[in-house]
């Protein structure tokens, strides 16, 4: 892999337990690689965890808050909102400045106005900058897409998105878009200063110039490295205010931490290890890495219960851990494009692939994929609406997510199905050892109910890029996938059955009822409230019926820590979190 070296190491890494010349280090890791560090192209979690250090957003999350809040960052306070819910305006602190550069006059950072969040979200509407974030705002503020169409002219104003004075924002919706302050606190919409885009061009991807609490010191494939901005803006840690709760985050130290300056530790070392044992050999050796998140293969000799999760005592003397469920879900859709799989003009056709859908779904063995492939620790629910957002519903039917043989086996009888007639499948994914044993799964299941194991096939992928190439091209008749919620709204998952997201947006399942997408369109413009709950859950019913996949599970990871690191780990949704940790001497 090319590596990229931004600048020297301004001074010596030392350990993560250790202090030397009074320089607080803290050693952080992740299982995956960033590629980019522009705002317009942040579309992973690990590129996300650093744009979120290295630049700010109007708003971000509540460090310590459960369910998700938002609170202020870079603005002064939530935004205003008109009665109809169409026009925001926002006020921006004064007196924040982006960090020292060569990009500006002098090398001088200048303070950050209205005007930079304006021209950082027209950048990702500039065609040549391939903004992976665009779909955020795509029709949804006032000129917006008529200003891309149009040429991209920076130059030119746009009705919906102004700068009325040096620090106040407006934002004006074409139809009310209740998510809106969500995207803001996105490092999609980190606020990015005109002057380095024009010096650096492309190489702003791995030179970021921004206003939060790091900045970018090198760079490379397995390991990035910030260091505290020494300019940033004058901020404490609010114990209270973060959503601190001594019951749930008591044992974590994180109560010391009330007052401090904002960022505590002078340099984070982000490790990208993506080989679980190399992580854990790291995590384990003391003096290096100081998180990490439980796998497969450290479960037995880590874990001395599930159920409840407990360490075994000689672990539980070194580590702190915390049980979180991601603010996600995984998923195998059928592609309704597909001539056995997705609707028909002919009622017999439609009856006989939906009764396939669900004999499939009925044959899938939850409790088994649960524990074989996730620590046996977990529930999955009815439906695609992730635990902990609004339209979640706990007691909702879950037949469609308990196996059922003798179901499927009559479905399949009923609408005429046999061997002779039952279509070959192809499950895809990429060539790996789990993916492998995901389809041997899937096809044991299957062959449970009268499926020919020879009609059932695996077709695998040299990357992931391949396959997401694949599922974007509608060329897969099953998508096993994943999804991390955007932000902690049900919409987030709902949208991905919404028919005019087909394919290559993010309805890879090319679902299109128009009674889901009326309701849809209809909850998407609401405010929060229970009429809104009860349209998410009829639609969330609504897919379940028509069987448009298997699902939903959330994966629960049991993140550790060292004892000495002062941290809450927390990688869904959240960003801009490194500001808060600490490491003890």
């Amino acid at each position: 892999m090319k590596k990229f070296t931004m600048l020297p190491l301004a001074a010596l890494v030392v350990s993560s337990f250790a202090m030397a010349d009074d320089i607080k280090v803290f050693k952080f890791s992740e299982d995956g690689t960033p590629t980019t560090f522009d705002p317009v192209q942040s579309g992973t979690t690990y590129a996300n965890t650093v744009t979120t250090a290295v630049y700010d957003t109007l708003y971000e999350y509540k460090y310590l808050k459960s369910p998700f809040e938002l609170k202020p960052n870079l603005a002064v306070d939530m935004p205003q909102v008109s009665e109809d819910g169409l026009t925001y305006t926002i006020k921006l602190k004064q007196g924040v400045k982006f960090i020292d550069d060569p990009a500006f006059e002098g090398g001088k950072g200048r303070e950050v106005t209205a005007d930079d969040f304006v021209y950082s979200i027209k950048r990702h509407f500039d065609v040549k900058n391939r903004s992976q974030g665009s779909w955020l705002w795509a029709g949804k503020i006032v000129g917006l897409d008529a200003w891309k169409d149009a040429g991209s002219d920076y130059a030119k104003e746009i009705e919906g998105l102004k700068a009325l004075d040096r620090y106040t924002v407006q934002i004006k919706l074409v139809k009310p878009f209740p998510q809106l302050t969500y995207t803001l606190a996105m490092g999609y919409s980190g606020v990015v200063p005109v002057e380095a885009v024009e010096k650096y061009g492309r190489e702003l991807s791995i030179h970021p110039v921004g206003s939060g609490p790091f900045k970018l010191v090198s760079h490379n494939s397995t390991k990035t490295v910030l260091e505290k901005n020494p300019d940033y803006r004058q901020e404490t840690f609010d114990l209270a205010g973060a959503g601190y709760n001594e019951e749930m985050h008591g044992f974590t130290g994180i109560a010391s931490l009330d007052g401090k300056q904002l960022p505590i530790v002078d340099r984070v070392e982000l490790n990208w290890i993506k080989q679980a044992s190399a992580r854990w050999n790291s995590f384990s050796k003391g003096s290096e890495i100081v998180n990490t998140t439980l796998q497969n293969e450290q479960m037995d000799e880590v874990l001395a219960s599930k159920h409840p999760v407990k360490l075994k005592p000689e672990y539980a003397e070194q580590f702190n851990f915390r049980v979180n469920p991601e603010a996600g879900l995984v998923y195998n859709f059928f592609n309704f494009d597909d001539e056995y799989f997705g609707y028909s003009d002919d009622p017999k056709t439609n009856a006989q692939n939906k009764a396939l859908r669900c004999a499939i779904v009925k044959s899938f063995d939850w409790p088994q994929r649960i524990s074989r492939f996730y620590l046996g620790i977990g529930e999955a629910y009815p439906g695609f609406i992730v635990p902990g957002t609004d339209g979640f519903d706990p007691n909702m039917d879950d037949s469609s997510i308990t196996q059922d043989l003798a179901g499927a086996k009559k479905l399949l009888k009923e609408y005429g199905w046999n061997k002779q007639n039952l279509p070959v499948i192809y499950y895809p994914g990429t060539a790996s050892t789990r993916n492998k044993q995901f389809f041997e799964q899937f096809r044991g299941n299957l062959t449970k109910i009268g499926y020919p194991k020879n009609k059932i096939k695996q077709k695998t992928f040299a990357t992931f890029g391949d396959f997401n190439r694949d599922v974007k091209n509608s060329k897969t008749q099953l998508i096993p996938m994943g999804w991390g919620l955007d932000y902690p709204d049900a919409e987030n998952t709902l949208q991905l059955f919404y028919g005019p997201n087909r394919s290559p947006g993010s309805n890879s399942a090319n679902y299109n009822n128009p009674e889901f997408n009326k309701l849809y369109e209809q909850a998407s413009v609401m405010q929060p409230s229970p009429e809104r709950t009860a349209l998410y859950q009829k639609m969330n019913q609504m897919v379940v019926d028509d069987c448009v996949g298997i699902g939903g599970y959330s994966r629960t990871r049991i993140r550790m820590w060292h004892k000495n690191a002062i941290m809450w780990p927390q990688r869904d949704v959240m960003g801009n979190y490194l500001k808060y940790v600490d490491i003890k001497s």
